[in-house]
């Protein structure tokens, strides 16, 4: 009997020998369970407070980026440390095949409509809202046609890259999903012409900071800082509403009793209502000011009391609480939530230099966690597509590689290197070392003349050295090709002799 070399123990057997891959059916490669994300109709539902639910999340996650100063001072930061970032294409080998896979993937970054830096910046909106989506839009590169859209600085009839723009995360109507839960598409109501469109995740890329139970809207970086932004606004509308009352207390205004019994619509209840309306809107402000009617009681001795009064009710004593200080206290709390309390160091009159320094090199390591992120997504995703599209079968891809957001301290450096020299490392000449601290230095880099005059400089001073090892050898009586040790005299013991 011949065995099926398709047979799973426990999986009975289809035609041709197959196994019967049918649904719960415990095999290696059955998916049983989900991810348990909570979602119907398109709509994900996995957060359990109602104001961050779907579409209004991202109006208060807009609100938050672009009304406070402390997270637009913070998303100000990381956007321009991480366009500082140097993008790089590594080889998959130093063959001349994977040489120019690489090359090939440097024209496409640099032949869009729009630039890379630019592209980076729109992914990094994923920081706010917890995701960012992609159309890949390709072109034939066939040099400098007519269409603005469809000019390539290449004429060589590849496909590349024409943009890379993004979907913005409030056009979003709902997602599509498959039946294991991978994401399928994004379906988008957009401006101005509000047509459903449905973009196709095998033609986009899908941004994220962070991936929970494989949630399509991710995580945004200023969920945690939800709670402190809230009682800070509050709080700071309060501060606004005291100071434009200039801290005086409150208006009271003295009308008649008979204003209260008036029937609506009638003269008196219309008084009654302007009265309500002066007291709520009293202010200090360039319009500051009150008319009030001229008018008296009557008593049987004359003149009374006025009908209509008003005055301010003083507080009983000064403020019980610092506003000032409960609003830091908040603003402290929302940077602490992405690591970037840093940027208060100063503002508060203490706070040392060495502080600052361990605690910007913990938010460095994170914006350097981002640009990798960014970076997987074409490396796993964009890059085969574009080399299928191609045509070009390579056994393994390039690479886009991000270099580090600041460069490295070149005091901590220059420290390393010397110690190391001292320890008899030898570090130059080495071209490709002495272009790095130069880059790393902001030095302007070496010209070609340079490069290639140091080069024959140092292939004569190795000739040189070659030459005074052969003649002392020589001055020593020993042949300086052979292999003899040299401080062997030659003669040998007595058992190499009889063994000749």
């Amino acid at each position: 009997m011949v065995t099926s070399p398709f047979k799973i123990d426990g999986v009975p057997e289809g035609p041709g020998g197959i196994p019967d891959l049918a649904e719960n059916v415990a095999t290696p490669m059955a998916e049983l369970g989900n991810t348990g994300l909570r979602r119907w109709g398109g709509y994900v539902d996995d957060e359990f407070l109602p104001a961050l639910r779907g579409r209004k999340s991202i109006a208060v996650y807009r609100e938050m980026s672009l009304n406070d100063p402390i997270i637009g001072s913070l998303l100000w930061a990381i956007d321009k440390l991480l366009r500082n970032v140097t993008w790089r294409v590594d080889p998959a080998s130093s063959s001349y095949e994977d040489q120019q896979a690489a090359w090939f993937v440097e024209q496409c970054m640099d032949d869009m409509s729009h630039t890379w830096d630019d592209m980076v910046s729109e992914i990094l909106s994923m920081l706010v809202y917890g995701w960012s989506w992609h159309e890949v839009v390709y072109k034939r590169r066939i040099g400098q046609v007519r269409s603005s859209s469809l000019r390539s600085k290449y004429t060589d009839g590849l496909i590349g890259w024409r943009k890379v723009p993004i979907r913005a995360q409030e056009t979003l109507l709902r997602w599509e999903f498959d039946d294991e839960g991978g994401i399928q598409a994004m379906v988008q109501l957009a401006p101005p012409d509000y047509k459903q469109t449905t973009i196709p995740i095998r033609k986009s890329l899908l941004f994220r900071t962070a991936l929970h139970k494989g949630s399509p809207e991710g995580l945004s970086i200023l969920r945690n800082a939800y709670r402190p932004w809230f009682f800070k606004k509050r709080i700071e509308e309060i501060e606004a509403i005291g100071v434009e009352r200039d801290l005086a207390g409150m208006p009271i205004a003295k009308v008649p009793v008979e204003l209260f019994n008036a029937p609506p619509g009638s003269r008196d209840y219309q008084t009654l209502q302007a009265f309500k309306k002066m007291v709520r809107s009293i202010r200090r402000d360039e319009q500051e000011g009150i008319v009030m009617p001229l008018s008296y009681t009557q008593t049987t001795t004359g003149q009374g009391q006025p009908e209509y009064d008003f005055s301010l009710l003083a507080s009983g004593g000064g403020r019980t609480f610092d506003t000032n200080a409960i609003i830091e206290r908040y603003e402290q709390r929302i940077l602490m939530t992405v690591l970037a309390d840093f940027i208060l160091v100063g503002h508060e009159g203490q706070g040392s230099y060495a502080l600052h320094t361990d605690k910007t090199g913990i938010f460095r390591s994170s914006l350097n966690s981002f640009a990798t992120a960014i970076a997987n997504v074409f490396n796993r995703h964009e890059i085969p597509r574009l080399f299928a599209l191609n045509g070009w079968k390579l056994q393994q891809l390039p690479q886009i590689m991000p270099s580090d957001v600041d460069a490295p301290d070149l005091t901590e450096l220059g420290t390393f290197m010397a110690e190391m020299t001292q320890a008899g490392a030898q570090f130059f000449p080495d071209p490709d070392l002495e272009n790095f601290l130069r880059k790393a230095a902001k030095l302007p880099p070496k010209s070609p003349e340079t490069a290639y005059y140091q080069e024959q400089v140092n292939q004569q001073s190795q000739a040189m050295q070659m030459a005074q090892q052969q003649m002392q050898m020589q001055s020593m009586g020993q042949d300086p090709n052979s292999e003899e040790d040299p401080g062997s005299d030659g003669s040998g013991d007595d058992q190499n002799q009889e063994q000749f």
